[in-house]
């Protein structure tokens, strides 16, 4: 397998010396921000597209994932959603993850990662949220197959899909098998199941992996590798026991102060483990 290291952990860089950071550390990936300060797609230009490329190129590291989750751009990390009262607001989100998928075209990526849903809104029932939110990806998905870029939902605690079952539920909702998932490790943990165990049941819906460490109290707080309570080498050994060639991509954001060491010291955990 391969690992990755995420751009929204250097939301204090440039994007261009957050690529170089990240390549010195050894990745053989980098996951982009596509939101400020990074690549913001609504305003992505050709010229900016092909400097980024350049710069890939330049320091030979390959780009693990798209991330357009986040939409600090418009509010934070989680609004707009697919799933806002406001048709008008809710809008704006499917028309970022429109252009999310030209830039990631633009690039040659493969996918893009995007919130599952968002947080359901006070006084409307999971049913409505449910709904709304395959309305919402019925209308991103026909740009999706005709792009070749996949829509990979993130489940997340506190947000409409949390759970590997409700992730499959949704799946069994939206003909499309453009729309996939990003499997975050430290999420499911968070929502009391094993990410070890869950590799199997989606296996074949899964085109993207995030990793990073939880505490024991199962928090959602995103920690560096070995200083939580999740057991990653479990983890990884179900992915190299199935021969998983893809990316594993390491996101730790809220390390923006400390952002390069923590890149190098989740690489140094990988190493010392034997995984890198």
């Amino acid at each position: 397998m391969q690992f990755g290291f995420s751009t929204n952990a250097f939301r204090e860089y440039q994007l261009e010396d957050a690529i170089e950071a990240v390549a010195d550390a050894g990745y053989d990936g980098v996951e982009i921000l596509l939101d400020e300060p990074h690549l913001y797609p609504p305003d992505c230009s050709r010229e900016e597209i092909e400097r980024v490329a350049d710069v890939l190129e330049r320091h030979d590291i390959a780009v693990s994932n798209g991330n357009a989750f986040m939409l600090t751009a418009i509010e934070d990390f989680h609004h707009p959603s697919y799933i806002e009262v406001d048709e008008g607001y809710r809008q704006k989100r499917i028309d970022y993850t429109l252009a999310a998928l030209e830039t990631a075209a633009d690039l040659g990526l493969p996918y893009i990662s995007i919130e599952p849903g968002g947080p359901i809104p006070e006084g409307k029932s999971r049913e409505w949220a449910m709904d709304t939110f395959v309305d919402s990806l019925e209308r991103v998905v026909p740009r999706a197959e005709e792009l070749g870029v996949d829509l990979l939902v993130e489940p997340e605690p506190d947000l409409l899909i949390e759970t590997a079952d409700e992730l499959l539920a949704l799946l069994e909702r939206v003909d499309s098998e453009r729309v996939r998932c990003n499997f975050d490790a430290g999420h499911f943990y968070c929502v009391g199941e094993d990410p070890a165990e869950l590799v199997d049941p989606l296996w074949e819906h899964t085109s993207h992996y995030h990793l990073e460490d939880i505490p024991a109290d199962r928090s959602h707080e995103h920690t560096r590798l070995g200083d939580g309570a999740m057991e990653i080498d479990a983890f990884l050994g179900e992915l190299e026991t199935r021969g998983y060639d893809g990316f594993v991509t390491v996101e730790l954001y809220p390390y923006e102060e400390t952002p390069v060491e923590t890149a190098r010291a989740a690489m140094d955990y990988l190493e010392e483990r034997g995984w890198a």
